[in-house]
Order: C-alpha cells, then sequence, then structure tokens
C-alpha cells in the first residue's frame, strides 16, 4: 500500500503503542481551565482553545529548557488528589479514543507534592486515576493497558528516591524507571547509584538522551548507566556517516536498543529540522529499533494519530513502517514477555490486517 493512499481515518483506526509519554504534559485544555480555576491559579487564557494554541506557541522555542517551562500550569492543577485523579483517569480515556492499546506513561512525583501529598500517595493516586481509566475505556470496547514510569528529576536530589518508589510499586502498576529534565549539564551519571540499584532489584529503566546533548550522552546512559532503551536518541546521528555506523550506534542497532523517538516534540526543541528530515526515517531504514512516541500530547498539539499522519505526509511513510514502529514499540516494552507477544499476535497485527 502507497503512502498516498493511507489517510487519516485509516490511521486513526490502527492500533498503537507509546513509549513516551509524559502524563503532566498531556492534559486536556479544559480541564486545565477547570482546575486552574478551583484552585485559584493565574493561567495566560482561560478559553481551551486559546490556552492549546499558547501550549503549543511557547513550546516552539527551538529550545529544550524553555520547552520545559511551560509545564508551569499543568503542573499547578496535579497538587491534590482530585487533580491527579482527573489528570489520570483522562489521560487513558484520550489514549483509547486515538486507539492506542499500550501505552507507558511517565511521570515525576517529587513534582506533584507542593500540596501536601507525598511522593508514596502521588503514585497511589495516579495509579488509581489510570485503573479508573482503564476500566472505562475497556467497558466502552477500546481496551488500553498503560504501564506506568517513575522518573527522577535530573536536576534535582530525589532521584534515588524515586527509583526506591519503583521497586516499591513495580508489582501495582509501575514497569519502569526513567531520569528527565534538562540534558545539558546534567549528565546521567551523575545518578549511577540510583541505576545501580535498580540494576540490582531487576527492574528495567530508559534515559532521556541524545536530544539537547550529543553522543556523551548517549554513550553514558548505556554503557555507564545500563539503560535498556534511550528516550529521544536523535543525536545518534552524528555517529553514522555516509551511512557507515560508528562504535557507539553499531552497539544502538545490533543489541536492538529502543529509541523512543518523538517527532513534533523534536522539532519544538530544535533538535530535529523537518519531520521529513527527521531521523526517525533514515534510522528505521538502517535497521535500527525506531518506535514512535508524542512526549507531551498538549504541548506539542499532537497525538499518535497527528505523529503517524505527519510521517505518511512528508516522509513518505507506508502502512507497514507505522505497524513496523508499533511493533518495535511492544517489543521493547517494560512489561513481560507474553504479554508483549499477546498485544502484537493477538491485538495489533490482527488490527493492521483488519484496516487494510
Amino acid at each position: 500500500m502507497t503512502a498516498t493512499r493511507v489517510d487519516a481515518e485509516l490511521i486513526r483506526r490502527l492500533p498503537k503503542a507509546v513509549l513516551h509519554d509524559h502524563l503532566d504534559g498531556g492534559l486536556r485544555p479544559a480541564t486545565v481551565v477547570e482546575l486552574a480555576a478551583e484552585i485559584g491559579h493565574t493561567l495566560p487564557t482561560t478559553d481551551p482553545d486559546a490556552l492549546a494554541a499558547w501550549y503549543y506557541d511557547a513550546a516552539n522555542s527551538g529550545d529544550l529548557v524553555r520547552y520545559i517551562a511551560t509545564f508551569e500550569h499543568t503542573l499547578a492543577v496535579m497538587q491534590n488528589r482530585e487533580g491527579l485523579l482527573r489528570v489520570a483517569e483522562e489521560y487513558v480515556l484520550d489514549l483509547a479514543a486515538d486507539g492506542v492499546v499500550y501505552a507507558e506513561v511517565r511521570y515525576a512525583p517529587e513534582l506533584n507534592t507542593r500540596g501536601g501529598l507525598s511522593m508514596s500517595e502521588v503514585v497511589e493516586t495516579v495509579q488509581e486515576g489510570l485503573a479508573a481509566g482503564m476500566a472505562k475505556a475497556a467497558a466502552a470496547g477500546t481496551p488500553v493497558r498503560v504501564g506506568t514510569l517513575l522518573c527522577g528529576m535530573r536536576m534535582f536530589d530525589r532521584v534515588r528516591e524515586a527509583a526506591d518508589l519503583a521497586v516499591v510499586y513495580r508489582d501495582a502498576g509501575v514497569v519502569g524507571f526513567d531520569i528527565a529534565g534538562a540534558e545539558d549539564g546534567f549528565p546521567p551519571a551523575d545518578h549511577l547509584a540510583a541505576f545501580e540499584h535498580l540494576r540490582r532489584e531487576s527492574v528495567p529503566f530508559t534515559i532521556h538522551a541524545g536530544e539537547a546533548h550529543g553522543l556523551p550522552s548517549i554513550h553514558q546512559a548505556l554503557q555507564v548507566c545500563g539503560a535498556q532503551r534511550i528516550g529521544h536518541g536523535v543525536r545518534i546521528t552524528e555517529d553514522i556517516v555516509d551511512g557507515k555506523l560508528g562504535r557507539l550506534a553499531g552497539w544502538v542497532r545490533d543489541r536492538r536498543i529502543a529509541l523512543e523517538m518523538c517527532p513534533t516534540s523534536n522539532l519544538q526543541t530544535g533538535a530535529a529540522t523537518s519531520i521529513a528530515e527527521h531521523p526517525i526515517t533514515a534510522l528505521k531504514d538502517l535497521g535500527f529499533r525506531v518506535t514512535l512516541n508524542t512526549d507531551n500530547r498538549l504541548v506539542s498539539g499532537t497525538t499518535m494519530t497527528r505523529e503517524m499522519t505527519l510521517l505518511v505526509e512528508q516522509a513518505g511513510w507506508g502502512v507497514e513502517d507505522l505497524r513496523t514502529v508499533t511493533v518495535n514499540a511492544l517489543k521493547s516494552a517494560f512489561i513481560p514477555f507474553d504479554e508483549r507477544r499477546a498485544l502484537i499476535e493477538d491485538v495489533v497485527l490482527p488490527g493492521y490486517a483488519a484496516a487494510l
């Protein structure tokens, strides 16, 4: 099937999997407005459509630090139990409406404690909201499995505490760990003790690397810290010259280390110049295990359907390419092998066959 015959409605129906999506970057604009009014928080605008446009415009700075700063308002409404429950439940329902069948949602519990909740209470509340969303989605005939990645903020001092929580709650919906925040100046090896603890406890983890900082951050994440996946990783292309892979790029491809790529987000932070020239296409063609992700749906004004559509329209992708990145994501998900295989064989492959 050629790319020109793939329309947005077909793409919307396709089963999808997303590994890199931040809870605090994906709220509904109307929810932000309503929750902000309840707590007396001042927003740039109280019109939901205008607020969505503000987020998108503010994030299009080409700078990762300014991009991260847009989270001030979403985090403000996620500081109490009611806000967290609503945001988590709506998160699942929005993914289900987008055709997502598997997702890993990540957030940093330390950023949700300003209202008096402990980090443990934050985790338990979010899990309660996600469970409610999954139950409603299943009842509506659009089931979606959601696992949680707890994040430590790499520029602060509570990374080990977040890692400890990932161990404690790994049988209660938490499937892995990550560090997030500004990459440049905050290398992953600064938190080596946390990663060593996770490895000892057999908790998988991914690390944001190779977006704002280059090959050294990817090397540290993999070879020093032991990450099983890389968040973004677009700058691995700096180790590829005329199609010839350097040692680090070869390591990533040969060992099937998944790259959690987020095209629209990368354009906003300046890590890529266009969808047509985004590294995801060249890396896919070279045999890397690339996955397609939204990163922050509100901030980037996007969905999985939109990300897929952009690649079809601007990078020449076809249905086979979309299926490949979906299967790639499930192969590298942080859930047990049997569950991954069942989703691929019983949901994704039949779903693509039916759509065609």
